[in-house]
């Protein structure tokens, strides 16, 4: 019975359609919802920041014993496509039928966590304060998680339920990432008739590639340019390029003289070339390592022993609303919730996964240390 209320309420979640940009309506449905459990509903101002469909949501669990307060975090949006989900059940797993992503990424978070709200005001399980933060624009750069006010949550160390695999894996480190444009402008010349009077953008270009590196420069660092853009015809010299990569590195010292490495090797070759360059940065996560002294994992290392689970710490390639509350001073880690092949539309979750992660969910409220520890 419980197994089918997760899974309906998994359902209702997804059949509201959420793209990045349109989670009005699914927030409004969470609200309501966590009303309905008795929930005190709190929330932010920041879509007129943001321009986000709906600002972040805190839904607290008033504490009846004398535990340190936690929060868990969720996304509320999803990626396309994603609209007109429906979810079926074959062999124990969720699928959509689809033609569209399943949204378990980060819908399946959502429904855990409602389930676990559910069974420990059943069971009467004493808890401390909890408090369930729901942020929108987290597959488009972690905008609603970033514009949050992390002076709205009385925790200090929480848990984020948006990571693939089995449950038992938590991301416990996770790469700051920069992401740049580089605009290149040269000179355009008849190509056949006078190219000595043109500056090639494409010159510059190849010049700057000689110095940057990219793809894997070591475990936790990567560089990539994913983007070229320029020119319109064969018989003029290319004088405006655009050019998008980034750089990410865990070690934030690392990631930040790369960008900078980026940054001359350009401004170097225009010079060299008698052109000009424009190079927009932006930094998209702040990268963040959690040891195992930390409060935020012993409590996880003590409730995933509890419950029998195979720990295994990861660290991740790219982002998520881990980084923002790291940045701003919360502790938090990365839980994995059972997930498989997002943002496609084989994405799938297994139930037993999901029924796991509900009881990692309840155990690390039930584990949290008392006040004076």
């Amino acid at each position: 019975m419980l197994s089918e209320r997760m899974i309906q309420n998994f359902s209702n979640l997804v059949s509201i359609d959420s793209i990045s940009r349109s989670e009005e309506k699914v927030h409004d449905y969470l609200k309501k919802k966590f009303r309905d459990l008795k929930l005190k509903v709190t929330e932010d101002n920041s879509k007129i920041k943001t321009s986000l469909g709906a600002n972040n949501l805190i839904a607290t669990l008033e504490g009846t014993s004398e535990k340190e307060p936690l929060f868990f975090s969720c996304h509320t949006d999803t990626v396309s496509p994603g609209e007109g989900i429906e979810v079926v059940e074959e062999d124990g797993k969720l699928f959509s039928k689809g033609d569209t992503i399943l949204g378990a990424d980060d819908k399946a978070g959502i429904a855990i966590i409602i389930e676990a709200i559910q069974q420990i005001q059943e069971q009467g399980i004493p808890h401390g304060k909890v408090e369930f933060v729901f942020s929108p624009g987290e597959e488009i750069g972690l905008i609603g998680s970033s514009a949050l006010k992390m002076d709205m949550l009385t925790a200090t160390n929480g848990y984020v339920l948006d990571s693939g695999g089995v449950v038992g894996r938590v991301t416990i480190a996770s790469p700051t990432l920069y992401m740049y444009d580089v605009t290149i402008s040269g000179v355009a010349a008849h190509a056949g008739i006078e190219p000595e009077k043109g500056i090639s953008a494409i010159s510059i270009l190849a010049d700057a590639l000689q110095n940057i590196q990219i793809g894997r420069l070591d475990e936790t660092t990567t560089a990539n340019i994913g983007v070229i853009q320029g020119g319109e015809s064969t018989n003029v010299v290319l004088d405006h390029m655009l050019i998008k990569g980034e750089v990410r590195s865990v070690d934030p010292q690392k990631a930040n003289i790369l960008i900078q490495e980026v940054s001359n090797y350009f401004r170097q070759a225009a010079k060299k070339h008698g052109g000009s360059v424009t190079i927009e940065i932006k930094r998209m996560a702040t990268g963040f390592h959690i040891n195992d002294d930390e409060n935020v994992m012993k409590t996880f290392l003590k409730s995933a022993k509890n419950l029998g689970l195979e720990v295994v710490r990861e660290v991740s390639g790219g982002g998520s609303d881990a980084n923002s509350f790291n940045e701003k001073g919360k502790k938090a880690v990365n839980l994995s919730i059972g997930y498989e092949k997002i943002h496609t539309t084989d994405e799938y979750i297994p139930v037993e996964e999901m029924k796991k992660a509900v009881q990692l969910v309840i155990e690390i409220i039930k584990n949290s240390p008392n006040k004076m520890e």
